[in-house]
This record gives C-alpha cells, structure tokens and sequence, in this order.
C-alpha cells in the first residue's frame, strides 16, 4: 500500500485500446488546472531512454551503474539493476514527494486503485474480471456488463475532462 499518502490511480488496459493517449490528456487536463501530477510507466521489456551516442549512454556502456543528467530545465536518472531487483511501486512513488498525484500506467496486479480501459471490439471483458480495485471503467460503450461487484462506473473513453473530474473527486482533490 503506498504509504507515503500521495494519491495514486492506475490506468489499465491490455496494448492497442488507448491507454497511454488516454493518460497523457488527462495529465494534460490535471496539469493544466495547476495541479502536480506525476506519472510512472512501467513495462515488461527493457527501454532506454538514452540514446546511442549521447554521453550517459556512453558512460553507460563504459560501466556506471548509475548516470544522472542535469541540465537548467530537467534532470533524470539512469539506475541500473539486477534482474528481479525492480523497485516496488511504493519505493517509486517516494521519488514523486511534492506532487498532488501519480498517475500510473501498467502494475494491473497492484492493489492501487485503478481506471480500467475497455475499447470496443479490442478488449476481452474477461480482462476487466482479471484486475483488482477498478474503480471505474473508461469506455466507448454507452452500456457494458463486466462481472465485476460493484459495478464500477462507466466513463466516456474520449472525454478526458470527464475521466479527470472523476479522478479528482475519487482521490478528494481540490477543484480547479
């Protein structure tokens, strides 16, 4: 449980349902109303935001276990580990101290609460049944059956004011 008390909502979704388009404008919408969001994404394959070429991944390549870049508008940090050795969530969001919220993209099988995303056609709602505490569903369907007890509430996929107000109102964020 993430107990540093930042409030903390999933987005979930199986690939291709809109998941990550759906993320980067509510946190446009958040962000944009004054409120400090932070967002984790989290894969099951390796990525690198580093490019070839560029000094941190050289000193990557050379063997640092570590590389932080720092420059007057960003910073970030490239920490390598072993496999298996990925930080849990809760170690993750002490990274996140003096935000209002994080948004979370992936860790399905965590128990933070979670949006999940049903498309159309693209998502099995036998996935929905797969999740645990989805508070809500963001959807193209005016009506949809999941199995889940208590159905959670239906919001409109392509209305991401109306998935941002409700985010607000379930974390007891102040209104704009």
């Amino acid at each position: 449980m993430n107990t540093i008390l930042i409030p903390v909502i999933g987005f979930a979704a199986p690939s291709g349902t809109g998941k990550t388009t759906l993320m980067e404008r509510v946190i446009a919408e958040l962000s944009d109303s004054g409120l400090k969001v932070g967002a984790i994404k989290h894969g099951h394959h390796p990525a690198d935001p580093d490019q070839p070429g560029k000094d941190t991944h050289r000193f990557r390549q050379a063997g640092a276990r570590a590389v932080l870049f720092t420059c007057p508008e960003r910073w970030f940090l490239i920490q390598e580990s072993q496999p298996g050795q990925e930080p849990e969530l809760e170690a993750q969001l002490q990274w996140f101290k003096g935000h209002d919220l994080v948004l979370v993209e992936g860790y399905k099988n965590h128990d933070h609460p979670k949006i999940a995303i049903h498309r159309n056609g693209v998502t099995d709602p036998g996935y929905l049944r797969s999740l645990i505490h989805v508070v809500a569903i963001a959807t193209d369907q005016f009506s949809l059956e999941t199995g889940l007890q208590p159905q959670p509430p239906l919001l409109a996929l392509n209305e991401p004011g109306s998935v941002s107000q409700f985010i607000r109102r379930y974390l007891h964020l102040p209104e704009p």
